[in-house]
């Protein structure tokens, strides 16, 4: 009895954990988890996210090996402590800002032109006892570190210094002088310049738009579509105040984390201008909120490859329709979410309240797990960016864009945000296009992300597949990023390419750019995936077609093949597809979305071929049996 009960409450369960049990999916085929460490050992990464950390290691004590510490042929050199570095007034000072500066560095390398520096703290965490002289002497020579490298220092939060930067909460315990530090690298060229993306979700009138023209524009909105306007791109937008297409936007910051923006009142910068003086951009994606629009705010997010997404919902209506399906996505597709609660300034207190614990419940339920921090000061702006590349955590901030409530504390999380993703750039070149143009007296250009490996403007490529699964060489005629034009672009970063010999009409939304090699690549019309069905209200068998998402692939597939005889909710099952209309270059790993109406299903691809009943001996048996009646009815015909 208790076994039957047990199993019954399990299948109750199956359809709630069906999005946690993909999460853990994804993230056991992405990550190889570390073991973890002994408690007390230093293996935790700290706050900062640099690698100078010492790792605790457990062995045996062997004194006849003593000799070899004397001779000094350990490959590990001695550990000096970062205090001694930052303190150093010796007459050998010179030699010790030469190392603390390649220190500084390794970590500028390591985030990608930027780091966190915890000043007045070891690497593994202990207090350096700084008293306020101390903490000003560090700082000074790090900022003359910095100031080698091209890099500027941004004090972000202090602890028992004083100053605009000083901690609300105090620490009682500890009376030493600490601090976050931002140091950021000045580009040396348009190609190293930061770039972080981030979709914008959320339901239809939750103020996405709006939001985005006050952050990117800087000035409040009115109350009525006022701040929108400018970021729409076609009449019908602007007439019905509602986003139909993919928009993007760009904000930039410069070394010293201020936005980037015209001294001249009322005149706006160009994308080149913010470009050439930013260090640090944020790209935001747009996405349209209807669920009219719903293949079209698919497309974005997969295409767009975004570092974070950017959850926007209306405190006067809370998490309904479109804005449950826009987090499932995003959690399904791995990338860190961030809440942001719009329109608190007409909202009654109550109505608030209850908005905040519907998320708050969403948030913690068996299907997202996330812990949700909500962000009311800067210290808390300031600890929550530095540890967000932990995405158990979801930062939920509340704005008013009228106003202007909480909105410094939104900019100052964005200024922050570490580089999230990992793009290979040693691997084989990879463009996957998402737009197509054509531009006066420049031609054919296409725009996208490099998901791998380096490009020249002047290199030979292929471009594909057309209709019939082939390929056509081109060349790259230039390079645009944020249309400033560069010579190169790498791995993880959106560009645009003119292409040299090409129609437009010959390009599309889903092709791919590869480098010119002697073999041909390889296009595949049928492939089998591991999906998770997440909601249908039926049973899903064997020539179910729905449209299917990969990347910024985008087209009808149908189902050939099951390993059991049907799917339901909450299934979990090994699928062949196959592409209706043309085949398509995939990758063993991709992840795919098919959905009829709203989202259905996911999946990774696991093989990029297939044999007729391999997953399951009764289709081919049955596809034998429909190919002879067919057969005996035409002998009778």
């Amino acid at each position: 009895m208790a076994g039957r009960m047990k199993q019954t409450l399990q299948e109750r369960r199956k359809g709630e954990l069906a999005l946690s049990d993909f999460a853990d999916y994804v993230e056991k085929q992405q990550t190889t988890r570390p073991r973890p460490g002994r408690r007390g050992s230093s293996i935790a990464p700290s706050d900062s996210g640099y690698s100078t950390r010492n790792y605790s290691t457990v062995t045996d004590e062997h004194a006849e090996l003593d000799i070899i510490d004397q001779l000094g042929l350990s490959d590990t050199p001695t550990q000096v402590r970062l205090k001694d570095w930052l303190l150093d007034t010796s007459a050998d000072a010179g030699a010790t800002l030469e190392q603390l500066s390649g220190l500084v560095q390794s970590r500028l390398d390591e985030g990608h032109g930027e780091t966190l520096f915890d000043l007045g703290q070891e690497d593994n965490g202990e207090s350096m006892g700084f008293d306020l002289d101390r903490w000003n002497t560090a700082l000074d020579r790090l900022r003359v570190a910095a100031d080698k490298l091209r890099a500027d220092v941004r004090v972000l939060l202090t602890h028992n210094v004083g100053g605009p930067e000083e901690a609300e909460t105090k620490t009682e315990k500890d009376k030493s002088c600490t601090g976050k530090l931002l140091i950021r690298q000045h580009p040396s060229n348009p190609e190293e310049v930061i770039e972080t993306r981030i979709a914008v979700v959320g339901n239809v009138d939750a103020g996405k738009s709006t939001m985005l023209g006050v952050l990117v524009k800087g000035n409040l909105d009115d109350g009525r579509g006022k701040a929108r306007v400018n970021l729409f791109r076609h009449k019908h937008e602007i007439e019905s105040g509602r986003t139909s297409s993919v928009g993007m936007e760009i904000m930039g910051f410069d070394t010293h984390g201020d936005i980037v923006a015209s001294n001249v009142p009322g005149r706006k910068l160009t994308w080149g201008e913010i470009g050439t003086r930013s260090a640090k951009v944020i790209s935001f994606t747009d996405l349209a909120g209807h669920e009219r629009y719903l293949r079209t705010t698919v497309f974005g997010l997969l295409s767009s490859s975004p570092n974070y997404c950017l959850l926007m919902v209306a405190a006067n209506n809370g998490l309904i329709g479109m804005s449950k399906e826009h987090l499932g996505i995003a959690l399904a597709l791995n990338v860190p979410v961030m809440v942001v609660i719009t329109k608190i300034d007409i909202c009654p207190p109550q109505i608030l309240q209850q908005t905040i614990t519907q998320l708050t419940r969403i948030l913690k339920s068996p299907g997202a797990r996330k812990i949700p921090i909500f962000i009311k000061n800067r210290e808390e702006t300031v600890n929550t960016a530095t540890q967000f590349v932990s995405q158990r955590i979801c930062p939920v901030f509340q704005v008013s864009n009228v106003t202007g409530e909480c909105l410094d504390l939104v900019r100052t999380f964005l200024n922050i945000l570490p580089h999230h993703g990992h793009y290979d750039a040693q691997a084989p070149f990879e463009f996957h296009i998402n737009d197509t143009f054509s531009v006066p007296f420049v031609g054919t250009v296409v725009s996208g992300v490099v998901k791998s490996g380096v490009i020249h403007a002047g290199d030979s490529v292929l471009i594909g597949p057309d209709s019939l699964g082939q390929f056509q060489t081109t060349a790259i005629r230039s390079i645009e990023r944020k249309r400033i034009p560069v010579p190169v672009c790498s791995a993880g970063q959106s560009a645009s390419f003119a292409l040299k010999r090409v129609r437009r009409k010959e390009v599309r939304k889903g092709m791919v750019v590869l480098p010119k090699l002697d073999t041909p690549p390889k296009v595949y019309r049928e492939f089998v995936a591991e999906v998770l069905i997440l909601s249908h209200a039926t049973t899903i068998r064997p020539k179910y077609q729905a449209m299917l998402h990969v990347g910024p692939v985008s087209q009808t597939c149908a189902i050939i093949d099951i390993d059991r005889e049907f799917i339901r909710t909450g299934d979990r099952a090994m699928v062949a597809f196959r592409f209706v209309q043309r085949p398509e270059y995939l990758a063993v790993g991709d992840r795919i979305l098919f959905r009829e109406g709203r989202t259905k299903g996911l999946g990774i691809v696991k093989a990029l071929s297939y044999t007729e009943g391999s997953l399951n001996p009764q289709t081919k048996k049955e596809g034998e049996e429909e190919a002879s009646e067919k057969g005996k009815e035409k002998s009778v015909k």
